[in-house]
């Protein structure tokens, strides 16, 4: 399987070396040439795999310069009962039609472990495979979840350092203490004067950077990511929506061939594009829905054909989509394109140039046939958070809640009763004051103790607080630098003893 960018302005590369480089040469992201169909016989057989296994099968499809020893050790490494318990990914029924995958029960109580425990194994395999003796910089931008899951993945790999951006102001308390107290000899974390998408325009700018990229490689360094734009981060994400599927039909939720939803809480667009691929794998899907906060680009775009990110970033209670520029969409519009690396690298320049662009009407047309879109407000998060609770015992945190009122939307608007999942994409644990206010417990919490709201959650819902909680209040700040987004680039460089 070779590997071409969505601006078509490099060569072809196998799997190995776009997981290793992560972004192409030209600003394009790395997807397959093309991608494998699997019969319904093959899809409900997955049931009978363990989540390693199946993993590991997805994968194959890929990342063919991988042996099948090689993928399964990865898989059997990243999706240890150790790291992840008994199920990785638990279908969990909640209402009479409505099923919650929960996708948080990883190291880092979020969904980015599934592909961020697996990446690191993924990247060294490819630094053997390309003959490469150099050392890799892992950046990542982050809006609260994938930083921690990056760093806690990649602390201590030999030859690789990571370099973790986020919005100082724009993550919950946990969320920042979770990369702040981050230990390992090659990791580095610096708060942003800023907003995520400041931090993700650093990046990228720093990868298209000629200059920086040649004095690192004349020092030994060379950049990749654990982003979303790079392939080995978002490969791994398509297993979880096939072992559901799978699991639906075994727990006769569904019947075998049925089309189901899937409702995804999105910012960046790279768990959801993970399922539009497991579709057009094979995958019986009637429709994915696109689930945003207040940050609603991608509800206007679904909805109207025009991207615009020009508006106020809003920060809100669900602050892993805070995000005005979803970097995976590219990927989508070069598929739907028929592959027009052209056209998308038109409208690609269109949106850094004037911030908005808008597709063809076939385009447009296609989205609006393969997502609905909805976005919900802070009230409505809040209220969710509750009602969930009240009616189902069952506690979520404000971005699962974002997608369970927006399934809700749907079937208001549409009349569908179809089986929906909803997928969670983080433990309630990791914005506790927020799920407090939903369930109505949230008066009168001391706001300079991040504990306390930790320690009322457990009290109140009689739910057992976290290991990986529990062991943030004893361990020391590590990481304490707040920047500019201008002063990326100079601190990667002083991170590697570039300049003094």
């Amino acid at each position: 399987m070779l590997f071409v960018s969505t601006r078509g302005q490099v060569g072809k590369v196998s799997s190995a070396h776009a997981i290793k480089e992560g972004l192409a040469g030209d600003g394009g992201l790395f997807v397959p040439q093309t991608f494998p169909y699997l019969s319904l016989d093959a899809i409900l057989g997955m049931n009978a795999l363990s989540y390693e296994q199946c993993a590991a099968k997805i994968l194959s499809y890929f990342l063919t310069d991988y042996s099948a020893e090689e993928l399964g050790d990865c898989a059997a490494a990243a999706y240890s009962p150790e790291k992840f318990g008994t199920d990785p990914a638990p279908l969990r029924k909640v209402g009479e039609h409505t099923d919650v995958l929960e996708l948080w029960h990883g190291p880092t109580m979020a969904f980015k472990d599934f592909a961020l425990q697996i990446l690191p194994r993924l990247m060294t395999k490819a630094q053997e495979k390309t003959g490469s003796d150099i050392r890799i910089v892992i950046l990542v931008a982050t809006s609260g979840d994938t930083g921690k899951a990056a760093l806690e993945g990649f602390a201590d790999v030999p030859g690789t350092e990571i370099i973790v951006f986020y919005p100082d102001d724009g993550v919950s308390q946990v969320q920042k203490l979770q990369m702040v107290t981050q230990q390992g000899n090659n990791t580095k974390v610096f708060g942003i004067r800023g907003n995520f998408d400041d931090a993700q325009r650093g990046v990228k700018d720093i990868f298209a950077d000629p200059d920086l990229e040649k004095e690192l490689k004349e020092c030994g360094w060379v950049f990749s990511s654990a982003n979303s734009i790079n392939w080995g981060r978002l490969a791994p994400q398509i297993a979880y929506y096939f072992k559901a599927y799978s699991d639906a039909v075994a727990n006769e939720r569904i019947r075998p061939g049925e089309k189901i939803i899937f409702s995804v809480p999105t910012g960046n667009f790279g768990d959801i594009l993970a399922g539009y691929y497991a579709k057009k794998m094979g995958l019986p899907v009637k429709c994915f829905i696109c689930a945003s906060n207040s940050n609603n680009v991608l509800t206007d775009f679904i909805n109207t054909g025009v991207y615009d990110k020009n508006r106020v970033l809003n920060k809100t209670v669900s602050p892993s989509m805070d995000i005005l520029v979803s970097s995976n969409l590219e990927r989508l519009l070069f598929d739907l394109t028929g592959n027009d690396a052209a056209q998308v690298a038109e409208w690609m320049a269109q949106l850094n140039a004037a911030g908005k662009y808008e597709v063809s009407k076939d385009v447009a047309d296609q989205v609006r046939d393969l997502f609905f879109a909805a976005w919900i407000d802070e009230r409505e998060t809040v209220d969710t958070i509750g009602r969930v609770h009240n009616d189902f015992e069952y506690l979520i945190d404000p971005h699962t809640a974002v997608a369970w009122r927006a399934a809700e939307k749907y079937r208001l608007l549409s009349g569908d009763d179809s089986y929906i999942v909803v997928l969670s994409t983080a433990s309630p644990y990791k914005f506790c004051s927020t799920v407090l206010e939903g369930i109505g417990k949230g008066e009168g919490l001391d706001e300079k103790d991040p504990f306390a709201a930790v320690h009322r959650l457990a009290t109140e819902t009689e739910t057992p607080v976290p290991a990986q909680v529990t062991a943030l209040e004893t361990l020391p700040v590590i990481h304490k630098d707040v920047i500019a987004a201008g002063e990326m680039a100079q601190n990667i460089k002083k991170t590697l003893g570039i300049m003094q």
